[in-house]
């Protein structure tokens, strides 16, 4: 029988909610949103860090290299330095946040009623939960045409599909995808840590095929596209700062998968393991591997999945697209689906559930994406390039997340002491307000800058520095204000 009155209780460096009737009939509150319990904390610091080389090592990471070339103005070995830096930077956030998912068990949307109120919190979370769809849409796509490859190496008949053949893929790979998610956390753990040490072997391979093609002194001596005149640090500047907005959502929401780790010190340490390195590495292999192609296939291509598509031998495509389709789908199982699931469900728990909110992500997934479908299917022509979609997006979306990552920490571990309410933070009018006036000051005015900075061309370094100026700023106001309420 369910007691009347929910209670907390601590269990190790945990605390734990047994739900009570008051809880369980709150409009706030769902079983798939609420705190995780004890027993549900069993990823170790491996998990952890397989879940970064499993989001890591994907097409999109494959091409920051040359992203950050050609839009940055940087020479090989500043973008991969850049890029190196970048995620050490994004390491300060990333475990900061993740602090209070690990001690109360509670996803993102949950930690942002704390600082934006238990309404409130549904502005911040949409925004993350829809860049989420719009990646969701963009891996799904690369998985699509993966899945083309591999039937067309297998079938002659498929190949000649062309567009309409990575469009169908798409669809194949959305349901994969969209079945894992459901399954649960345990299937995701499950899932990265099959997946880490797979993709590393293949990153491997493709080293060692790509080697003796290819002279690594050559490739890190190419010199950067910009102005010869032209100062570095600017440059330097915004390139790592869409580099930290690669991972930027990240920082955000990383609460929903350290609500599963068993301690502090194991998601720590497992990011710590997990990001930097992985990032470095498979951006460098990317460089390496464009800068082979030419020698490799008789063409410069820039993204793993059609240089592979180029190997003249079936088997080898086969294997190589098979280790691409469980890589894409272990990154955008847990970078583009959990988040926005559990966004979702924030929003209305009572009728929104885990299952309903993966497919709703999935459908919005499509719908973003269904430009670049019917244009694969002849239905309409555009010279958008996702490429140039999700690199624009990579400062864009900073500006906006960087302010909410500064709230989310300055509240957690300066306002709140790292004491949350949870029983609070799932009713109605007991102890957060509905809209936390501070949060959304902290929020506006450097979005306002941002916006200003766009339209006008004034402040023009504020949105070129996005997540840096964001956060700090975010950060100090919300602490001044919230201190004065």
């Amino acid at each position: 029988m369910i007691e009347s009155t929910s209670k907390l209780r601590t269990v190790g460096e945990h605390i734990e909610l047994d739900v009570g009737e008051d809880i369980a009939n709150s409009p706030r509150y769902n079983e798939d949103i609420a705190p995780t319990r004890a027993a549900q904390r069993t990823w170790t610091r491996w998990n952890v860090a397989s879940l970064w080389v499993g989001m890591a090592i994907c097409v999109p990471t494959y091409t920051l290299g040359g992203v950050l070339t050609a839009y940055f103005g940087l020479s090989v070995s500043e973008a991969l330095w850049t890029i190196l830096v970048a995620n050490i930077v994004v390491l300060i956030p990333l475990t900061l946040n993740a602090f209070p998912g690990t001690r109360y068990g509670i996803p993102c949307p949950v930690v942002l009623r704390a600082s934006f109120g238990i309404i409130g919190s549904n502005v911040p979370s949409l925004i993350r939960a829809l860049v989420a769809c719009g990646w969701f849409g963009v891996q799904t796509l690369f998985g699509g045409i993966a899945i083309h490859l591999l039937f067309s190496a297998l079938s002659p008949s498929w190949a000649a599909l062309g567009g309409t053949g990575e469009v169908i893929g798409f669809f194949i790979f959305w349901a994969a995808n969209i079945t894992v998610v459901i399954r649960g956390s345990e299937s995701i753990k499950f899932l990265e840590a099959l997946a880490a040490p797979l993709l590393l072997i293949v990153a491997f391979g493709l080293i060692v095929w790509a080697m003796p093609k290819v002279s690594l002194r050559e490739v890190l001596s190419v010199p950067a596209s910009r102005p010869e005149d032209a100062p570095f640090f600017g440059y330097f500047m915004a390139a790592l700062t869409a580099m930290v907005g690669f991972w930027a959502t990240l920082s955000l929401n990383i609460p929903d998968f350290s609500r599963f780790a068993r301690s502090q010190r194991s998601q720590v340490i497992g990011q710590i393991i997990g990001l930097p390195l992985t990032m470095f590495m498979f951006a460098g292999l990317g460089v390496v591997l464009t800068a082979a192609s030419f020698e490799l296939v008789g063409e410069t291509i820039a993204d793993p999945i059609n240089l592979i598509g180029k190997i003249e031998s079936p088997v080898w495509v086969v294997l190589s697209m098979l280790m691409i389709i469980l890589a894409t789908i272990s990154t955008n199982t847990a970078a583009n689906i959990v988040s926005p699931t559990n966004v979702f469900q924030n929003v209305a728990p009572k009728y929104i559930n885990e299952n309903k909110g993966v497919i709703l992500t999935g459908i919005i997934g499509i719908a973003l994406m269904s430009w670049e479908l019917l244009k694969k299917l002849g239905w309409l022509d555009t010279d958008v390039s996702v490429e140039s979609l999700y690199s624009n997006w990579l400062i864009g979306y900073s500006s906006l997340l960087g302010p909410i990552a500064g709230i989310m920490i300055v509240d957690y571990f300066l306002i709140k002491d790292q004491s949350y309410d949870v029983l609070a933070l799932y009713q109605d009018n007991a102890g957060y307000p509905a809209w936390n006036k501070a949060g959304f000051i902290a929020f506006l005015i450097p979005v306002g800058l941002t916006i200003i900075a766009i339209t006008t061309g004034e402040l023009s370094w504020f949105y070129t520095y996005g997540w840096f100026t964001g956060s700090i700023l975010g950060g100090l106001i919300y602490y001044f204000v919230a201190r004065s309420d």
